[in-house]
């Protein structure tokens, strides 16, 4: 396998039937064959089967339950690495936890580790405590959800990983700050960043104006999905330019080290 080889990543923008998982599983199942057969992953947003909610208690799945089943089916359909988040009930515990689906069936996955506070997500669900990296066509590919896009540490770029992945359900009221975060890792880290968001309104009646969107490492657009509007993109990435623009600005060679605790 060549390990500078071009990566298709596939974004899917859309509204979320709220805690609606098999309506949300049709449509979405719809949206995976809109995009371009070399697509190698297609990301979903955040808990793409319920919406944000906190009533995990008559919404969660248990591990590798039917909506995992699906991603599989979906992956292996599609010849595409599928993610994105859900609501999982592990013994007595609720996780929003996203799944990295391969089309052979195989998976990884990571637990969101900063719950909103401001949402009561703490109050409902357990947090990770393990980052996860997986490789795809020599990509080393760092996923995680929403709120932990505020946490730069736990975000880090310690010469591990080359492409970030945000899942999210980003209110509309804080799109600013979405934007301007996703650019900051993107600059910190000398990788690309892939945001995807949820657009339309959920059954709490916050709005989302997605601006799911590729950030190049130099922190520029690659692509940007229109505001509130349905999207199904798909944005190839160079590792042949990640490489190079790291080699000629080598930022990582004078970070600082750390212990996260």
């Amino acid at each position: 396998m060549n390990d500078r080889s071009d990566l298709e990543v596939g974004l899917i923008q859309s509204k979320l039937h709220w805690e609606d998982a098999e309506a949300n599983r049709v449509m979405f199942e719809e949206k995976l064959e809109k995009l371009p057969q070399t697509t190698d992953l297609a990301i979903l947003p955040e808990m793409f089967t319920t919406g944000f909610s906190m009533q995990p208690e008559s919404l969660a799945e248990p591990h590798l339950g039917q909506s995992f089943e699906w991603m599989q089916q979906m992956a292996a359909r599609n010849d595409m690495v599928v993610t994105g988040s859900l609501i999982i009930k592990e013994r007595i515990n609720y996780f929003n936890r996203l799944y990295v689906v391969f089309p052979d069936g195989s998976h990884r996955y990571y637990d969101k580790r900063h719950l909103f506070r401001m949402g009561q997500e703490n109050e409902h669900y357990t947090a990770g405590g393990q980052r996860m990296t997986f490789t795809l066509k020599g990509w080393r590919i760092r996923p995680l959800i929403c709120y932990d896009l505020r946490f730069p540490v736990w975000i880090r770029n310690r010469s591990d990983y080359d492409l970030l992945l945000f899942v999210a359900n980003w209110p509309e009221v804080r799109r600013h700050v979405w934007k301007t975060l996703l650019t900051a890792r993107a600059l910190e880290n000398q990788v690309y960043v892939v945001g995807v968001n949820r657009i339309g309104e959920d059954g709490k009646g916050l709005t989302y104006a997605g601006d799911s969107m590729v950030l190049h490492p130099k922190g520029h657009a690659i692509s940007q999905a229109q505001p509130h509007e349905t999207s199904e993109q798909a944005v190839r990435l160079s590792m042949d330019e990640l490489v190079r623009f790291r080699e000629k600005f080598p930022v990582e060679k004078d970070a600082d080290d750390f212990v996260i605790k």
